[in-house]
């Protein structure tokens, strides 16, 4: 292993691993390691005991769940892996796009070298061998009620492994088939078990989470600048983040916002004891209180996804080393569902946050002598301009989007599959629901940053800022100029946002 390169062999990956892998900027090597392999291909060789021994085995020997009184014969029980991923082939929706789909298969893969999914090491090496040249199953993003796992988008895995459905590759969507073909590469017929392992797990949910934990994790400092920034261009009052003031309420994260506002604002010993902004409004002085809430949260976020990122969650477990067939609910994601869900919660309340900041700066009844819109046009032709009005009704319509997707996905579940899956986690919606409602904070974030970068330079006219400010400032304005006449901002707002989503601009410390 290199420090360019992720370890599959059994042991605990981390959310970062998996956004590594998808984003490229590692690479995974799964362990040859002779133990590693013989421990994975013992739950196989259990799998073909147990047929040879008593014929009967859920999921190889009989249909899948309600159907699991169905026998299947022993002569078509080879048949079966493909009936599986073919008959669950009607997903529908948007696809999943490739960074997406890459985290998917490093969680699948990941999963399956726990070693108790009954499956060959050379599943594993097809999946590997896969990402390695970047061939990317076409993935339809709706479908999942989240148990038995992720069953249609997974199928579309299983499928692909075999050398069947459609692929990005290169750019282009083309055949499996096809790509195999100019790769020199061998469908795998799936054997017993090895299409339920693949599919009945929660490997796109979770795929999903370690995305959107790294998104929110970035998007929390990035509001916590902007509130610096807001703070500045509102002549807020400094003393709000006042290190004492947040010793009588110990939340560690609520403390560390407060502390990094105080460095960018150069805050430094005790605020005077009554400033002439006496109280800011509760969108400057609550900002720690509302991003500290998902500061505090991360670490439980992280405990849940890692869980079961390392986790073996199909179904049934193969316990090859005591020769055991464990029926379960593993598939369930239970965890990923309310960990979605609340962490949606709290990245929509960073969007509310912003908003309300976004309009003081516009507002000249609140903003304490700033230009109307924070139009930066001068001259007789002033009139004309309205600076960032249309910005601020459209920060307020994605952020009136973000909350209204804040409704639990969890709490929807549906019975079905002749009621055997008579409870299900909804943990796939919840957690793409947490991505759109990351996309839209993203985009409240890329407006509102402009908009502040814009009033801090109306308002300090040269007085001197933080270093940390100064930064910011210039790293903004390499990109967008300031605005003097009105000119359209969609260009300058989707690189803005580009650069959020690539995390192109170093905050903070830990």
């Amino acid at each position: 292993m290199t420090e360019n390169t992720v370890l599959v062999n059994g042991d605990r990956l981390t959310i970062e691993d998996i956004c590594h892998l998808a984003n490229q900027t590692k690479a995974l090597q799964l362990s040859d390691a002779v133990n590693f392999r013989d421990r994975i291909d013992k739950g196989a060789l259990f799998v073909n005991k147990l047929l040879r021994e008593e014929g009967v085995v859920y999921g190889i020997t009989t249909g899948y769940g309600d159907s699991c009184t169905v026998p299947i014969p022993l002569e078509y029980v080879a048949d079966l892996p493909r009936n599986l991923y073919t008959f669950h082939g009607c997903g529908l929706g948007t696809h999943f796009d490739r960074v997406q789909t890459r985290a998917i298969m490093a969680v699948r893969i990941n999963s399956l070298a726990q070693g108790f999914s009954g499956v060959r090491y050379q599943l594993l090496l097809q999946i590997s061998q896969l990402l390695k040249h970047d061939i990317l199953p076409l993935i339809p993003q709706e479908g999942s009620v989240g148990a038995s796992g992720d069953l249609t988008p997974l199928s579309y895995l299983a499928a692909v492994v075999a050398g069947e459905r459609e692929v990005w590759y290169q750019g282009q969507i083309q055949s499996a088939e096809t790509v195999f073909n100019a790769l020199t590469i061998a469908p795998l017929k799936l054997n017993p078990k090895e299409g339920l392992a693949i599919m009945n797990g929660t490997a796109v949910m979770t795929a999903l989470a370690c995305l959107a934990y790294q998104r929110a994790a970035y998007l929390s400092q990035l509001s916590t600048r902007i509130t610096s920034l807001v703070s500045v261009a509102l002549l807020g009052n400094a003393g709000h983040f006042d290190e004492s003031l947040f010793s009588v309420k110990p939340h560690e994260g609520q403390i560390k916002v407060a502390r990094r506002i105080r460095e960018d604002l150069s805050v430094v010993g005790q605020a005077s004891r009554n400033d002439a902004r006496l109280q800011d409004r509760y969108s400057l002085r609550c900002a720690p209180h509302v991003i500290g809430v998902l500061e505090d949260a991360l670490p439980w976020f992280r405990q849940f996804i890692e869980n079961e990122l390392n986790s073996a969650n199909d179904n049934p477990i193969i316990d090859a080393e005591h020769e055991r067939v464990l029926h379960g609910g593993h598939f369930y994601g239970g965890h990923i569902a309310f960990a979605m869900d609340s962490l949606k919660t709290v990245v929509a309340n960073l969007a509310d946050l912003i908003d309300r900041q976004m309009a003081q700066l516009v507002d000249p009844k609140f903003n304490h002598g700033l230009p109307a819109n924070l139009s930066g046009a001068k001259g007789e032709q002033a009139m004309l301009n309205h600076g960032f009005k249309a910005v601020q009704i459209a920060v307020s319509a994605w952020t009136a989007e973000a909350l209204k997707l804040t409704m639990p996905a969890s709490v929807f579940s549906r019975s079905t599959e002749c009621h055997n899956q008579d409870k299900v986690s909804m943990g796939t919606i919840a957690a793409r629901d947490c991505i759109r409602v990351l996309e839209l904070t993203e985009q409240v974030a890329a407006a509102v940053l402009i908009a502040a970068v814009q009033a801090v330079e109306l308002r300090s006219e040269g007085q001197p800022l933080s270093a940390n400010l100064n930064m910011t400032l210039s790293q903004v304005r390499e990109h967008v100029p300031f605005l003097e006449a009105d000119r359209a901002l969609e260009q300058a707002l989707r690189l803005c946002l580009q650069l959020i989503r690539d995390q192109h601009w170093s905050l903070y410390g830990p």
